[in-house]
């Protein structure tokens, strides 16, 4: 019997390769480190978060019937995560994220989220067959959207009566993909999570607080949006006006997946019932513990 989930995290689901040094490095860089391999992508990350936090929650993703899919849907179910509702495709392998961190941070990074561009809509076939929902009766729950899907398939979901009593959670994955979110800004629909860059992107100029970046949004026709900047203060703004905290400081030992995890946070906050300034506060704390290391992957 199919569980019923709490969240959909709907996009990409896949293999993180990546390596992390101690030592600061700069294009062309030859170092020792430690080079893992763990289950990532957006809607993976933020759901393997979620699980950390309470939320039971299900994959929207497409995942190959290849042996890296298999040890990955393993994965997954080994972490609590329902997967019934993922397409398994048979002809194409499972995506990977491969990047490479120094004591810089993030120094370079590819995303190969080409099965996941390919299969399109297919993914979202549970919410409209009568899994999850239907045109006749949308699915009415929380669902956290990632960036990786194609951008026409974006803007589809952007009006889709599918997702329209959905609470609709979109990230945008990267800042190369952070367009991809204008059919949400256009349509003032969903609660959009970003940084200071991608707001920016969004925006076409350039931001020197997030509390910039919110406001701009916002007038632009987001109906919410959070942006957070790094070590400097994150800002959640609505029409009931912007809220703004700084992250506590720590010692940054990773980057990969921090963002994923603030969002995490900040929706299971929300789901337990917290204020505004509360769920910020959370989201921030959390985050801050991930990078420092003190949150187990």
């Amino acid at each position: 019997m199919t569980q019923k989930p709490e969240i959909l995290c709907v996009g990409s689901v896949l293999w993180d390769v990546i390596g992390r040094s101690a030592t600061h490095m700069r294009a062309g860089s030859d170092v020792p480190g430690r080079i893992t391999r763990i289950p990532g992508g957006v809607a993976m990350n933020i759901a393997m978060a979620l699980s950390r936090f309470g939320p039971k929650s299900a994959l929207l993703s497409a995942v190959g019937e290849d042996a890296e899919g298999h040890d990955l849907v393993g994965e997954c179910e080994r972490r609590g995560l329902i997967t019934s509702f993922m397409y398994r495709s048979p002809d194409l392998p499972t995506d990977r994220y491969m990047a490479i961190e120094g004591a810089n941070g993030l120094i370079a990074a590819i995303a190969d989220a080409h099965s996941l561009e390919a299969v399109g809509d297919k993914i979202l076939r549970p919410l409209a067959d009568g899994s999850l929902g239907s045109a006749e009766t949308p699915y009415g729950g929380l669902i956290a959207l990632d960036g990786n899907l194609t951008a026409a398939l974006l803007e589809d979901i952007a009006v889709s009566p599918l997702f329209s009593n959905a609470d609709l959670r979109v990230a945008p994955a990267s800042p190369g993909k952070a367009e991809r979110l204008l059919p949400f800004v256009r349509a003032t629909r969903g609660t959009l999570y970003v940084n200071l860059e991608e707001a920016g992107l969004l925006c076409q100029t350039s931001f020197d607080t997030s509390e910039q970046a919110a406001a701009r949004l916002l007038e632009r026709g987001a109906q919410r949006v959070l942006v957070t900047n790094g070590g400097d203060a994150c800002c959640d703004g609505t029409t009931e006006g912007l809220i703004s905290q700084a992250p506590p400081e720590v010692l940054v030992t990773r980057v990969t997946g921090a963002g994923d995890t603030f969002m995490a946070a900040h929706i299971a906050a929300e789901c337990d019932g917290a204020s505004r300034t509360e769920a910020l506060s959370r989201a921030l704390n959390a985050a801050a513990s991930y990078v420092s290391g003190d949150i187990a992957i």
